[in-house]
């Protein structure tokens, strides 16, 4: 049997994908068309040529528009109208949904901005996302423009005042993202605050560099948050870095702390001999899932006692932890899960490295704070309502 000619069998999936993203554009322009109607028609209170008491205004025609989408490059025509004013006074109908000077639209935007943070220059940014955007234009000083504006915002935000942020739980953590710094490749820490305001939302409070996790440096991040007004939260979640401790104790004196009960497990695993770690991993887990708090130090009382004999190390790293093991215990139980580990915090730091682990080492310390900032900013890197958010408000009356 001939095989079938390879031009035609070559020739026809790139002519098919072609017509299907212009048929997609075209039907995104009409659809943009449709919505700038319905938001002019809203605005000057009627339809086209329709004749009503109390309309807001009238129509004089259309210009034409191009707007970068993640489809590519679509014209509009978008409808110009003239409003008047209660006091009589006329001004021109600007649309919500397509603003003035807007060129493309946020999504692009932050695509831009993403690769440019990740080291790329205007030259590879347009190799890279021309073909994708359909000929949109991105010119070096477009580029330019849209990270100046991701500057001004991230300074905006370093700088914001934190004394309306109603904040209950405050999570601090590092992450150790893989990085350039003097000429070398290594790894090095950026301090992160989460707060939980208290309707339960995540909020992420502020973001510092540094060469590690000494009590100098997480004294900084926590000076600045005190800087910008932020009120004493009631309880502090961390890993149990002695820096951060300490650091802690110096700016907030009696605080409340909760060191993260997974970090705990894992120091315990780790002076354990194999042979016993799962016997003493269940021991673990009557303190740290017990019914109460009262409950949870006599099975603390238990595991001590036991762990003494067995495993001199193993007991003596659970003491190290003291009270601050079940300061949970003092919360409803609704918010344990929440509270007992930085699960909360560490879920986005697993986000963060999921988007850069084909990047490779990034530019700058910079740049990680700024990427970090863009993602979380433009809603990639999600906050979520935590669970049992509805007791946070009682917690007052139930903290001792």
């Amino acid at each position: 049997m001939q095989e079938p000619s390879t031009g035609l069998a070559e020739s026809q999936p790139s002519e098919w994908r072609e017509t299907l993203e212009c048929a997609i554009r075209e039907r995104v322009r009409e659809l943009v068309e449709c919505i700038l109607e319905e938001e002019l028609k809203e605005a000057v209170g009627a339809q086209r040529g329709e004749r009503v008491a109390g309309r807001h205004g009238y129509r004089h025609g259309s210009k034409a528009r191009s707007l970068t989408l993640r489809s590519g490059k679509v014209g509009l025509r978008v409808p110009r109208a003239r409003l008047v004013e209660e006091d009589g006074e006329e001004r021109e109908w600007r649309s919500q949904l397509v603003p003035r000077y807007r060129r493309s639209t946020p999504e692009v935007e932050q695509a831009l901005v993403g690769v440019y943070l990740s080291g790329g220059n205007p030259r590879r940014i347009r190799q890279a996302l021309t073909p994708l955007l359909s000929g949109a234009p991105l010119s070096k000083s477009s580029i330019s423009r849209l990270v100046g504006r991701l500057e001004e915002a991230y300074q905006q935000w370093q700088k914001r005042d934190l004394g309306e942020e109603p904040i209950a739980f405050l999570y601090l953590d590092a992450i150790y993202p893989l990085l350039r710094s003097a000429s070398r490749v290594v790894k090095l820490p950026i301090f992160v605050a989460l707060g939980i305001r208290a309707d339960g939302e995540k909020v992420l409070l502020a973001m510092t560099s540094g060469a590690a996790e000494s009590t100098d440096a997480w004294r900084l991040l926590v000076e600045d948050l005190v800087a910008r007004h932020l009120a004493l939260p009631q309880l502090i979640i961390s890993d149990g870095n002695k820096g951060l401790r300490a650091a802690c104790d110096r700016v907030w004196p009696g605080a409340k702390q909760q060191r993260c009960t997974v970090h705990k497990l894992r120091n315990l695993e780790a002076k354990a001999p194999a042979h016993c770690r799962e016997e003493m991993k269940q021991d673990y887990h009557r303190i740290v899932y017990a019914e109460d708090g009262a409950a949870a130090q006599r099975e603390r009382e238990h595991f001590l006692s036991k762990w003494r004999k067995l495993c001199a190390p193993v007991a003596a790293s659970l003491e190290e932890a003291g009270d601050e093991l079940l300061t949970f215990f003092r919360f409803p139980a609704s918010l344990h899960p929440t509270l007992r580990t930085t699960n909360v915090i560490e879920r986005i730091h697993v986000e963060f490295r999921r988007r850069i682990k084909t990047q490779g080492a990034l530019p700058s310390e910079a740049t990680v704070l700024r990427l970090f900032f863009v993602l979380v900013a433009s809603g990639q890197l999600r906050l979520r309502r935590i669970k049992g958010f509805r007791e946070i408000r009682r917690t007052e009356q139930k903290v001792a």
